[in-house]
């Protein structure tokens, strides 16, 4: 199988690369989502995992942000072959403040407007591209709604909050956690994640929207999650107590896994200590 991945040469991108063995299509290997021509290439690949996007959450970004996440993500779309699968990287954070209003977040969330940033709005809106042009064109489309992911770090990169907690600890620098610590994520280790890639792929299904992440079972405040990472590690945490980041919205997100579960018979395998220690 031939694999393309945007944004292939990112932090979770090269893992997902290495995962496939793919070619990479982004601007470090010389090629660019904005550019038709580039993703003209597209079209010769069985399946293309399109993780590329501007990440910035800034108002004064938005053009930028809202053109690379949704005409870049039109650009590949319109390339796409017939019968061959395209995988869309979303994000769990398109639910926005609604997802406060469930223990465990299912695809259901409402996604209406509730202060999301240009990132999350152009992620959605992007959502919407992908199953028009599936449906119209007649490829096989995954959209993921991704929570938490993280995993070694990779060259010229910067991680998630697990990676960047992984990061201070192994530096000795002090931590500000969001909220004190108390917000709740559920985390998911990078090879789980290429791992339900490849279960699409290798299923029936022609179009499928999932919410992808840990899990209760991999559901961890972030105090507990560097108490967690001092015990794999070895290492001593130093907190600053005194500056705590602000309290995120929503203050606790946990994937609804039952629709993946379902569809595509995926369960996250790796555990969140055997996860952890991957990072020290």
């Amino acid at each position: 199988m031939k694999v393309l991945v945007t944004g292939g040469s990112g932090y979770l991108g090269t893992h997902i690369r290495s995962h496939f063995g793919a070619d990479d299509l982004s601007r470090r290997s010389g090629f660019d989502i904005l550019d038709e021509d580039d993703c003209a290439v597209a079209a010769d690949y069985d399946l293309v995992i399109h993780l590329a996007a501007k990440m910035d959450k800034s108002i004064d970004s938005e053009d930028d942000t809202f053109d690379t996440n949704v005409f870049g993500t039109q650009n590949l779309l319109k390339a796409m072959s017939k019968d061959k699968c395209f995988i869309y990287m979303s994000t769990k954070d398109i639910y926005g403040r609604w997802a406060d209003n469930y223990y465990d977040v299912p695809e259901t969330c409402p996604t209406e407007y509730s202060g999301q940033s240009p990132l999350e709005w152009s992620k959605l809106i992007a959502e919407r591209y992908v199953q028009y042009y599936a449906n119209t064109r007649g490829f096989r489309s995954c959209i993921f709604r991704l929570s938490s992911a993280y995993g070694p770090n990779t060259e010229g990169n910067s991680p998630g909050f697990v990676g960047h907690f992984a990061n201070a600890i192994n530096y000795g620098e002090r931590l500000r956690l969001p909220g004190g610590g108390a917000p709740v994520r559920d985390i998911l280790h990078v090879d789980d994640l290429a791992a339900a890639c490849s279960a699409f792929c290798d299923s029936v299904i022609r179009h499928g929207t999932y919410n992808i992440g840990g899990g209760r079972e991999n559901a961890i405040s972030m105090s507990d999650l560097v108490e967690k990472m001092q015990e794999v590690s070895g290492l001593q945490v130093v907190i600053d107590g005194e500056n705590p980041l602000p309290m995120p919205t929503p203050k606790n997100y946990v994937s609804d896994l039952s629709l993946i579960r379902t569809e595509l018979d995926w369960a996250p395998r790796v555990s969140l200590e055997a996860g952890l220690k991957s990072l020290f």
